[in-house]
């Protein structure tokens, strides 16, 4: 018997005895072709560009009553191709995405563990990444307070490599602490959330094992979202401060201001503009870190979809400024165009010898929904680099950049029981 099979029989059988009330299974396949020629980075000489399909496939288990909340998403990540047709083993596809309970403790106040995606407002600093195929997760404990008329969460987690007898020391590459408080109160035409993180990443001393520490840093922001007739208005302005992870003195900043315009039911225009701040020349000096981090957010929603800035590079650089302006049309229930064009420049110096331009992206994407199961979506994007973006990515090369893909998201819902119903599998 399979591995979902075994678990639905538990879950079914659970139900049985009426103690769960619905049991939702679902299902997400979504293969993905990509063709790179200068994606996150300046296209080099004398290579190819890249081409394959990638695949996420997730079987999503949901158990609901009054009291408990039950949820398990195990998934398995490939690239069409990385093992044979007779594969005696895969290459460590598998891994379980979310694995977590949200316990009722009494009215108003839930306890929520496990492995679980932790998401806030707009995702710009916690987020789950739904555009990375393997996604973001954590393991963490969230005490949720939420009467009608606000929220708040305090969330912590806890890291190790395994369970020793001796040591603390984290070598895989996450944090070793976090702490963080969020509070959400909405009123009728706006929104505010203030979030505070106390962020923890481990220091190791390659020569005196004596001088291993945890290094705290600290983030303080806001996020307001409000609503005037057809104009919608959002910002976020985050402070960090504390201590990276070399032990340099941390004050850094991120603001953004973004207004989009409904001008009809089938046409929305975007304007925006956002400010991370950065160091001269790239790197931090004399004892301060000047650059910002969005630790956890989905950084590819934010700042292009070429991935040039905060997708695993341009940390503790020189920072950015993205101008962005968007034009969202739906041309029917099934099919919507995006076009997005971001103009973008460095924050701090990035050296004596180029302007602080950065370059210019152009993002197309288009949607079609086939049914309600099956979606698809088509992208091309183009950067255009400057003198600073050659000195920033350290290539003088010189080469066209462009990026295109093509996505099949297929998500069913397979079976759906309820405790006052008889449906059977």
């Amino acid at each position: 018997m399979s591995f979902a099979k075994k678990l639905l029989f538990v879950f079914l059988m659970l139900g049985v005895v009426n103690v769960y009330s619905q049991f939702t299974l679902d299902a997400e396949l979504r293969p993905r072709f990509e063709f790179r020629h200068g994606y996150k980075t300046l296209y080099p000489n004398n290579v190819d560009p890249a081409a394959f399909v990638s695949q996420r496939t997730r079987l999503n288990f949901e158990f609901k009553t009054e009291k408990l909340h039950l949820y398990l998403s195990p998934q398995d990540v490939r690239v069409w191709g990385d093992v044979p047709q007779l594969n005696v083993a895969d290459n460590n596809g598998f891994s379980l995405h979310q694995a977590w309970a949200e316990i009722l403790l009494i009215k108003d106040f839930n306890f929520k563990i496990g492995r679980q995606e932790i998401v806030y407002d707009d995702q710009r600093f916690f987020g789950n990444v739904g555009w990375a195929q393997q996604g973001r997760s954590h393991d963490a404990a969230i005490l949720k307070f939420e009467p009608s008329y606000f929220k708040l969460h305090f969330g912590a987690a806890y890291n190790q490599d395994n369970e020793s007898l001796t040591g603390n020391i984290l070598t895989v590459n996450t944090y070793k602490s976090l702490q963080y408080i969020w509070v959400n109160k909405n009123w009728e035409r706006l929104s505010a959330s203030f979030l505070f993180l106390n962020n923890g990443l481990q220091y190791i001393d390659a020569i005196d094992a004596s001088k291993n520490d945890t290094r705290y840093s600290q983030t303080a922001g806001m996020h307001l979202k409000a609503s005037i007739d057809n104009f919608n208005v959002s910002s976020n302005l985050y402070y960090q401060f504390g201590k990276d992870v070399a032990d340099n003195d941390l004050s850094a900043y991120l603001f953004s201001l973004e207004a989009n315009y409904a001008a009809t039911s089938n046409l929305n225009l975007g304007l925006g503009s956002e400010l991370q701040s950065g160091n001269d020349y790239g790197a931090p000096a004399n004892g301060e870190n000047k650059a910002f981090t969005p630790l956890y957010g989905t950084n590819h929603k934010f700042n292009g979809l070429m991935d040039y800035y905060y997708v695993g590079n341009h940390i503790n650089n020189v920072g950015l400024l993205d101008i962005y302006g968007n034009v969202k049309y739906k041309l029917n229930t099934k099919t919507s165009f995006n076009l997005a064009l971001h103009q973008f420049y460095a924050a701090a110096d990035i050296n004596n010898y180029v302007s602080n331009n950065l370059g210019f992206e152009l993002d197309l994407l288009t949607s079609y929904e086939l049914n309600e199961f099956v979606g698809l979506k088509l992208g091309y994007s183009q950067y255009f680099a400057t003198k600073g973006t050659e000195s920033v990515k350290n290539n003088f090369d010189g080469n066209s950049n462009y990026w295109a893909w093509a996505m099949v998201t297929i998500n069913p819902t397979l079976f759906t029981w309820n405790k006052n119903e008889t449906t059977k599998l």
